[in-house]
């Protein structure tokens, strides 16, 4: 016994912290990497990768990317479209799990049954594409909006177990009060449901963030594309290039040279451009979660257990 812990004991704690420290450097290396070679020269970059730090430091593909008209549009479509979904997705889907916790609600197992099914069965891609050109909504921004606004059935059970930990007894005393089901929702239940909007509403974000599939699948116009996909597209022509430098060469030093200047020469490559759009696309959801860390244990399991 030395300190008061045992030697068993102290082994465990050693072992787990070394083991969490090297599972940190694992999970965060990737992003190091992606950031220290956006920041290296490309030309640089082609002849040996850098591991620890730029071995010839530019901002030039960071400038390229933040000085890229078409980039920046991506970036706002992808910010308006994060804020609206996220708002009112939390509304729309906060309102219904309130009418689904109420205890007076009819065909309450009709709803669940629904819900539960969504979970695990989609319509698939072609009913979507279907609904989308019926609805008048292919190629338009709302296309981004509506098919997002309701959160899924498991936000839904997540919201239904909080409102079922609130007592009772002060939605009894609002009614006795005259007040009707609008204002208990907005007066009482969502005040008392701050940590799981702001639980839910981090989730939603990072998803409606990181999506590409809208665009992908139902839009066609340049202005509509969101930032997520023009860096799936910078990396389909960045490896589009790499192949065809493969294939090419030693067979035409005309075609060679053509591709050598589609990827890039000097400062600024493919690459260093596509790990600039990576990092700076990753930033704001990043910079977002240290302050909504405290929200999630109490937020996703508020409710959960009642007592």
């Amino acid at each position: 016994m030395v300190g008061g812990k045992h030697f068993g004991e102290r082994f465990f704690n050693g072992f787990t912290i070394a083991l969490m420290i090297l599972l940190m450097i694992v999970t965060m290396y990737p992003f190091w990497f992606s950031i220290i070679s956006s920041f290296n020269s490309g030309e640089d970059l082609l002849r040996e990768p850098v591991f620890l730090w730029p071995r010839e430091f530019t901002a030039a593909s960071w400038k390229a990317v933040l000085n890229d008209p078409g980039i920046l549009h991506a970036a706002g479509i992808t910010a308006l479209r994060t804020v609206i979904v996220t708002v009112f997705s939390m509304l729309y889907t906060s309102m219904f799990a309130y009418a689904f916790s109420r205890p007076y609600l009819k065909r309450k197992g009709f709803y669940a049954t629904i819900g539960f099914i969504s979970m695990y069965f989609s319509g698939g891609l072609i009913p979507s594409y279907m609904l989308m050109n019926w609805l008048g909504i292919y190629d338009t921004f709302w296309v981004y909006i509506l098919p997002s606004l309701f959160g899924g059935f498991w936000n839904v059970i997540i919201f239904n177990a909080n409102f079922k930990s609130i007592p009772e007894a002060l939605f009894e005393s609002a009614k006795m009060d005259g007040a009707s089901e609008y204002r208990i929702f907005f007066q009482i239940v969502l005040p008392l449901s701050k940590p799981v909007l702001a639980a839910l509403s981090v989730f939603t974000a990072v998803g409606v963030w990181n999506d590409y599939g809208a665009t992908l699948y139902f839009t066609q116009s340049p202005d509509l594309q969101t930032l997520q996909y023009v860096i799936l597209r910078l990396i389909q022509s960045n490896r589009a290039v790499e192949n065809m430098m493969g294939s090419a060469n030693g067979v035409n030093l005309a075609v060679q040279s053509l591709i050598n200047q589609t990827g890039g020469v000097g400062a600024v490559t493919a690459r260093t451009v596509e790990l600039a759009a990576m990092v700076i696309a990753s930033l704001p959801m990043i910079l977002m979660y240290p302050f909504a860390q405290k929200f999630f244990v109490k937020g996703v399991l508020l409710g959960s257990v009642k007592g």
